[in-house]
């Protein structure tokens, strides 16, 4: 059963804008998740994202228990390695790093996250990652030793992008990083979507209300926000108020 993603693709189709907040169990503490939780309920949120390049073996599983304690709103895995598999989460971005040129992660997380997931009830959605420059080192680049590719060069963003539409993917993410000084550009949002016909997702760096709906304005169907929200927990009522698009 294809539920969230079908949920994506019909947001797509009617034009209504996704916002999703990504919780890192390696930077969030058990015992605050709760209260985190809770802020995000009151803020039309539609998913929460669950991941980090780093997290402690069996970490993500406990996080995810504790998050659906306190909420109704989907839980989706965005694993930074095989290891932060749970059965606890509703579905699971399958990701490949195809701005990259490291096989690990290209493939081989992939197929030893086989085991775990044909053990697993998760709905998994493939996802074409594609990592952009936000203007500074993120943990992404330290793990996967791939350097992302500069704002500057857009068609080769876009041409990646196509593959991995052409490959299968059912997501496009463009990903500026973990705290990005700098988002995704504007222009290169709006060329990714204009090339694609699946779901674009974007994250990094989105730190106003007007950032968010320039995204949302140009092309990405979902953002995400996680560095932002985790400094001040009010962040996400400040740019979603009066936010229409939201």
């Amino acid at each position: 059963m294809n539920i969230i993603y079908n949920r994506i693709l019909e947001a797509k189709k009617k034009g209504n804008k996704l916002l999703s907040i990504l919780l890192d169990p390696d930077k969030l503490d058990l015992s605050l998740v709760k209260s985190v939780v809770q802020k995000i309920n009151k803020n039309g949120v539609d998913y929460i994202f669950v991941g980090g390049s780093t997290v402690k073996k069996g970490l993500t599983e406990q996080f995810v228990k504790e998050i659906n304690k306190h909420t109704v709103i989907p839980v989706v895995l965005f694993p930074g390695d095989y290891n932060q598999i749970t059965n606890e989460a509703d579905a699971i971005l399958f990701l490949s790093l195809l701005s990259g040129n490291n096989p690990e992660y290209l493939i081989e997380q992939q197929i030893k996250s086989v085991p775990l997931i044909e053990r697993s009830k998760l709905e998994i959605i493939p996802t074409a990652y594609i990592l952009i420059d936000g203007g500074r080192r993120t943990s992404v680049q330290k793990v996967s030793k791939t350097e992302p590719i500069s704002q500057s060069k857009r068609d080769e963003i876009v041409q990646i992008a196509i593959a991995g539409m052409y490959l299968g993917k059912k997501l496009i993410y463009l990903e500026a990083g973990s705290g990005a000084k700098t988002p995704v550009n504007i222009e290169i949002i709006k060329s990714v979507h204009d090339k694609i016909d699946i779901p674009l997702i974007v994250g990094g760096g989105i730190r106003s209300q007007k950032q968010l709906i320039d995204a949302f304005e140009q092309g990405a169907d979902m953002v995400v926000i996680g560095t932002a929200f985790e400094k001040n927990l009010e962040f996400l009522n400040k740019i979603t108020k009066n936010a229409s698009i939201c």
